[in-house]
């Protein structure tokens, strides 16, 4: 099965890119929009994922993969609720902020644009390509 690419979001206040890298791993959950919790079900293991800083940062500030593919979330008690482990791969140089993203016309049709409120969204491999490329980043 081929690789899909994702992008997740989480307020850096809430849990940033320093402390994930610190961890070393995160269990991602807690997503309770149905459309996203709908892609955490998809993500594979050893897909590759952008993180971005939502909130005042609004930037793509590191590339992660899937280290766990979706399972039950703990502690939920519902089933339908799932996550997935991430573990850090690098950090981006040059984070590539939201306005450079809308200011690409091959990145207008994302999930990040179309629908900035959901947390967790796909990727085109060809969008995935040209944020690396903004990060003056090759992809993996």
């Amino acid at each position: 099965m081929a690789r899909r690419h994702w992008i997740v979001k989480s307020e850096p206040g809430t849990y940033d890119w320093e402390r994930f890298v610190r961890e070393g791993r995160a269990v991602w959950d807690g997503v309770r929009n149905a459309q996203a919790r709908n892609h955490l079900a998809e993500m594979g293991q050893g897909d590759p994922v952008l993180f971005y800083h939502s909130g005042e940062a609004k930037q793509v500030v590191g590339v992660a993969k899937v280290a766990r593919s979706a399972y039950p979330e703990p502690g939920a008690g519902d089933p339908r609720w799932v996550a997935v482990d991430l573990v850090p791969v690098r950090a981006l140089r040059h984070p590539v902020s939201l306005a450079a993203i809308k200011a690409c016309r091959e990145l207008s049709g994302i999930a990040l644009v179309r629908q900035g409120r959901l947390s967790v969204a796909p990727l085109e491999p060809q969008a995935y390509e040209r944020i690396l490329s903004l990060a003056k980043l090759q992809p993996d």
